[in-house]
This record gives structure tokens, C-alpha cells and sequence, in this order.
């Protein structure tokens, strides 16, 4: 009777660790992975993942690409100084004067230099030949004194009116001659230098100094030099120097007490 209980113990406990070892086989790996879906997970990841880039090792900056592209600008060019309410006002009496000029850039040459030039080339009906680069002070002084005084003397002395006033120089960067290096009024743009008259009924007066019996045409530049030191600081022409013998010169100059020297 003990060995058959013996014997039915052994069975049991045989049949028990069966039992377990087939729970244990079910819950290995390769029993889980039976139970899953045949999908080849990496290989759908190799698939969906794009490809890596391959990286080189550049210069850092923008590329040669985006530089041709991007829009080049060139240096800035350096801006006048706005001008001051004189000078605004200065260039209405041009237009009431019926000058016809225009703005140039500024001028800066050292010590010399017009920071807000004018061209000059037409006084009212009378042109200017060749056009005459001045400060808007000088041109408006000029203009007054050739509508004022030089049209009605050529009227009166010739019966016309003038055509063309040959300028032999306005704006030029030079010293005056024999005085150490002063600057002459050219360089400042305040300065005319007028070598002839055409008048419109093809008389060409010519500023030198005339012969003993022209009387009429030494009349008319009289009335020239003296109606000019009414208008300007500084007269000179032939008679004068060797320096003016072929031209009148005009300007502005500001002196002590307001001297104007007209010679």
C-alpha cells in the first residue's frame, strides 16, 4: 500500500513539472514573437527613413549662390549740407530775376570750394557763354547788375539789346597773383572775369582797351566799370594791370568798412 502511494506521488509531481516547464516554454522570447504580426519592423524603417545627408566641411559665410543673388549697393555717396534760408531765398531771386541755372554737387578743392554751386547760363534773355559756375550770392549780383545796367547801356550807347556775355572764368582754385598765397575769389566762386559783349545786332565789344576814336564803344565800358562798383566789392580791367588788359573782373569779396575797389 506505501509503494503504490509512493509510486501515484511520483506521477503526480512528474505530471505537475510538466506542466511548468510547458508554462515556461510559452512565456520564452521566441514564444512571444510567434504571437506577433509578420512585419519586418526594421526593414519598414529602413524604408520610411530618408537617406542621411552626407556633410563636407565648408568655409563658414554665405555661399557663392546667395552672394550672387543678394543685391550689391555702392558706397554711399556723401550728401550736401542742407542749405541754409539764404541760400533758399538767394535762388527765388534767381527765378524772379529770370535766371536759368541749376544745382550742382558740391565743390571742394583744398582751401577752395562752393558748398552750394550754381551753373548759370541764361540771365533773362541774355545767355552766358560758357556757363558760369558761381556761388548764388555772385550769380544774383550779376544778374541784377546785367538786367539793371548792362541792358539799358547797350540800348543807349548801341540801339540793342545783348545777345551773349563771353565769360573768360568763374569758379577756378588759384591764388592771386603777387600776394603770398591769398586766395583769389575764384576759388570761392565769388568772382567773373567777362572778356566780350555780343550784342543781338552783331556787334562784338570786345573789353580790351579801345582806340583813341571808338567813342562810342570806350563810352559804353566806362559806363560798364563804373556802373559795376555800384553791384560789386572789386572792379578791375584794362588800365589796371597787365594781369586784366583783355578782361573785366567782378566780385564780391567782403572787406573791412565795406571798401570796393573799383579800378
Amino acid at each position: 500500500m506505501a509503494t503504490f502511494n509512493q509510486s501515484a506521488r511520483a506521477a503526480i509531481a512528474g505530471g505537475a513539472l510538466a506542466l511548468l516547464i510547458a508554462a515556461l516554454s510559452a512565456c520564452s522570447p521566441a514564444g512571444v514573437l510567434s504571437l506577433q504580426p509578420h512585419v519586418d519592423v526594421g526593414a519598414r524603417t529602413a524604408a520610411l527613413a530618408p537617406a542621411a545627408p552626407a556633410y563636407e566641411m565648408q568655409s563658414i559665410g554665405p555661399s557663392k549662390a546667395f552672394m550672387a543673388s543678394y543685391p550689391r549697393f555702392a558706397d554711399p555717396v556723401p550728401q550736401p549740407e542742407p542749405m541754409s534760408v539764404e541760400e533758399i531765398d538767394c535762388r527765388s531771386e534767381l527765378k524772379r530775376l529770370g535766371v536759368k541755372y541749376r544745382d550742382i554737387s558740391p565743390i571742394h578743392e583744398g582751401s577752395c570750394g562752393i558748398d552750394h554751386p550754381v551753373e548759370v547760363s541764361v540771365i533773362g534773355s541774355v545767355r552766358m557763354k560758357p556757363a558760369a559756375t558761381l556761388t548764388c550770392a555772385m550769380a544774383q549780383t550779376f544778374a541784377r547788375w546785367t538786367k539793371k545796367e548792362l541792358v539799358p547801356s547797350a540800348r543807349a550807347r548801341y540801339f540793342s539789346g545783348v545777345d551773349t556775355i563771353h565769360q573768360g572764368s568763374s569758379y577756378s582754385c588759384r591764388k592771386i597773383a603777387d600776394s603770398r598765397g591769398v586766395l583769389s575769389e575764384h576759388g570761392k566762386g565769388n568772382a567773373l572775369d567777362i572778356m566780350r559783349i555780343e550784342l543781338n545786332n552783331g556787334k562784338d565789344i570786345d573789353v580790351r582797351k579801345q582806340g583813341f576814336f571808338a567813342f562810342r564803344a570806350r563810352g559804353f565800358l566806362n559806363n560798364v566799370r563804373a556802373d559795376g562798383c555800384e553791384y560789386f566789392n572789386t572792379v578791375l580791367g584794362p588800365g589796371y594791370n597787365a594781369d586784366h588788359a583783355d578782361h573785366f573782373h567782378f566780385d564780391i569779396k567782403q572787406r573791412r568798412n565795406n571798401y570796393v575797389a573799383c579800378r
